[in-house]
């Protein structure tokens, strides 16, 4: 999707500066856009918290020994 938008210039040098593998503005949003995902993502499997109920035989220990 093609799209123009002004971006904030002293943000978009920070962000470089953060960045080792990105070198344009565009990977550079892309990038942003991913982790923007992936953080709303983890937020929302935090949210469950206490709300899983595992069976009482339930041993994650031995599950994690089984390869």
């Amino acid at each position: 999707m093609r799209t123009n938008i002004v971006l904030d210039d002293e943000l978009v040098e920070e962000a470089f500066k953060f960045s080792q593998t990105v070198s344009t503005k565009r990977e550079l949003i892309e990038t942003a856009l991913k982790e923007y995902v992936n953080n709303r993502k983890r937020r929302n499997l935090k949210e469950l918290k206490g709300k899983i109920k595992f069976s009482a035989d339930y041993d994650y220990k031995k599950m994690r020994e089984m390869k």
